[in-house]
């Protein structure tokens, strides 16, 4: 048996539980894994909160948290390629099995083993902010020298397509709350507070002719008041937003394959698309760790060290 923190019912943070679970037994496609670390994404609390269909897996009741994982392979299912017991691996959990918890199972095909020198931590922050950030700028296809607009860069997919925008040479300008700042200016960001400016009369003021680019984190009036500003409506893509095609733009086209797992690490390990880890919470924290994302009170990626 081994701890696990999930929901017993769809809701609000009332429905969630520590609990004790048997090992998972991989199936298959699937591998079991001793996990390492979590990460922590605004996917978990609106799959809690039942807005999310698809990704249980068919699981009753309780239900563990967690998208996204590193940890060691304890044990494969059947068709499995490319992957060993002893492997240190990271991946989606796409079949329900939840990560904040000591082990789970992974989906092999959406798993790639972390590469030597790469540590859990970043690698547990890859699956969803890195291959979101390859995915956004490779479908956008600027040069060198254009600039983009990521709009809500404060968060751990802000920060990681930031990063990786800046190591292609484009020119960044962000926009987030003032607490998201600090670690926006850090790697290079030129930053909007949109507490204390009007966002599209700044972002015009720095950018007159237009952005090349408009990556978009919020959604809903905020979109509305960005898209505008870019040269093109097409070169508007949203990552939450799926009504961006209203306004002529483009919702991100995800990848989340073992390939891109594998780019998305080559990348952190050259220090391209190192993420910004501002907060390690043990397993029995994991409430406060949710909670700080599902409020937007935090900077960067949070993860749950469970081993």
């Amino acid at each position: 048996m081994g701890q696990a923190w999930g929901f017993d019912r769809y809701g609000g943070p009332e429905v969630q539980v520590f609990f004790d679970r048997p090992d998972p037994v991989p199936g298959r496609g699937e591998v079991l894994i001793r996990v390492d670390v979590a990460g922590v994404n605004p996917l978990d609390h609106l799959l809690r909160s039942g807005l999310v269909d698809g990704l249980d897996g068919g699981r009753p009741f309780p239900r563990v948290l967690g998208m996204e994982a590193a940890g060691t392979v304890l044990a494969r299912g059947e068709n499995v390629d490319g992957l060993e017991v002893g492997d240190a691996v990271f991946g989606f959990a796409l079949t329900g099995g939840g990560t904040y918890a000591e082990t789970t199972v992974l989906s092999a095909p959406n798993t790639a083993r972390i590469p030597e020198g790469l540590s859990a931590t970043v690698a547990a922050t890859l699956p969803v902010a890195g291959t979101t950030a390859v995915d956004v700028l490779d479908q956008l296809g600027l040069p060198a020298g254009a600039t983009v607009l990521v709009n809500g860069v404060g968060g751990g997919v802000g920060l990681a397509i930031a990063r990786l925008a800046i190591g292609r040479e484009l020119r960044v300008i962000g926009t987030g709350s003032t607490a998201k700042r600090e670690h926006a200016e850090a790697i290079g960001v030129r930053f909007i507070d949109y507490t204390a400016e009007d966002v599209a009369a700044s972002a015009h003021g720095l950018v007159p002719d237009g952005f090349a680019g408009i990556v978009d984190l919020v959604g809903g009036a905020s979109l509305r008041t960005v898209a505008p500003l870019a040269r093109d409506p097409r070169n508007v893509i949203a990552v939450g937003d799926m009504s961006v095609p209203d306004l002529g733009g483009r919702f991100v086209e995800r990848r989340i394959d073992r390939e891109n797992l594998e780019r998305s690490a080559r990348l952190a390990l050259d220090g391209v698309l190192a993420p910004v880890v501002t907060a390690v919470h043990p397993l029995s924290d994991a409430p406060t760790a949710l909670a700080t994302v599902e409020n937007g009170h935090t900077s960067g990626k949070v993860v749950i060290q469970v081993t």
